[in-house]
């Protein structure tokens, strides 16, 4: 496949850019990016999409960029959805219909997590998992420091009561506000609810200013546990992230999903589940987790699972 250019449209929490840092070398890429101009978030992505020459359009998001590049008839295209693209743009009056449209005319349908594959195969019965990549060059296990006193604790997914169950998190953490120093970063919907919530419960919040993603990993570093969400029954990108710089996370992970059969924490969906899973989350437990993110969202793995993926629809598109 050393000849194949991949042409990879749009991101979602840099998993498209991760892709292509671990794709071999010897391929072809080109990644087309929304920009915050007006141009570059409508026509001017058009324009680039029309202009590309590829042997395979990956597009992340099943929005308008997939069907501009469905309707540019671009071959063989991957609709790669990520989560909000069918949770809720699908129920939308006007987004529902693009959706709709994508996951009937892609030549094929990628999915993040497994809570969406359900949705997507509603439509589509050959829609596939696949799994985050975990860049490991980016994030990686460093030793937590040892500094006596109260455990810090990061809050790192975006500030979302809806999605993400911020609210929860803090209603947990005020139960043991005298035992943990917590940090929040400065970012969603929902953070200046999120701050009146904890001052209203006597939590104190650190705010830390939102970084890039390449400096994530120093905030991962400097907590003892990292908090994710507690509504999706999913593991997000923020858990893995933290789980392969070497920190313990506490999250809600549903049972109902065989694809984490093998995680060491699971159903902690309650305000003293919290609780006692923050008294669980010991390098042990880090361990456990480690040991099932190296075995499911490692990147040899998952590229090789993708270049199958290419291989096949380059195959069936040639003959």
């Amino acid at each position: 496949m050393a000849d194949l250019k991949v042409v990879m449209v749009n991101d979602c929490a840099f998993v498209g850019e991760a892709l292509l840092k671990y794709l071999p070398p010897d391929l072809g890429k080109r990644h087309i990016k929304r920009t915050r101009e007006l141009w570059g978030k409508t026509f001017g992505l058009a324009y680039r999409i029309l202009r590309a020459e590829g042997d395979i359009y990956h597009v992340h998001y099943l929005l308008q960029d997939c069907y501009v590049a469905s309707k540019l008839r671009k071959k063989p295209l991957i609709g790669h959805a990520h989560g909000s693209d069918l949770r809720a743009s699908l129920k939308h009056p006007l987004w529902g219909r693009i959706v709709r449209h994508n996951l009937k005319h892609c030549d094929d349908v990628l999915v993040s997590t497994p809570d969406i594959l359900r949705i997507a195969r509603q439509f589509r019965q050959d829609a596939k998992y696949l799994p985050d990549l975990m860049d490991t060059e980016l994030f990686y296990p460093k030793p937590i420091v040892p500094h006596g006193g109260k455990r810090s604790v990061l809050i790192a997914s975006d500030s979302n009561w809806s999605v993400k169950g911020t609210d929860i998190a803090v209603r947990a953490l005020s139960k043991i506000k005298d035992e943990v120093d917590v940090s929040i970063i400065r970012r969603g919907v929902d953070f200046g609810r999120t701050m009146a919530l904890a001052s209203s419960l006597g939590l104190r919040l650190n705010v830390l200013p939102k970084v890039s993603h390449e400096r994530l990993n120093e905030y991962y570093w400097n907590a003892d546990v990292v908090i994710d969400q507690f509504r999706l029954g999913c593991l997000g990108m923020v858990s893995l992230e933290a789980i392969a710089s070497g920190r313990p996370v506490v999250t809600y992970v549903s049972s109902e999903y065989p694809e984490y059969r093998d995680f060491p924490l699971k159903e902690v969906d309650t305000l003293e589940k919290i609780v006692n899973a923050m008294s669980d989350a010991v390098p042990e437990l880090w361990e456990r987790q480690h040991a099932y993110l190296e075995k499911n969202h490692n990147p040899d793995q998952i590229v090789n699972r993708l270049l199958c993926i290419y291989k096949m629809l380059t195959q069936s598109t040639t003959n």
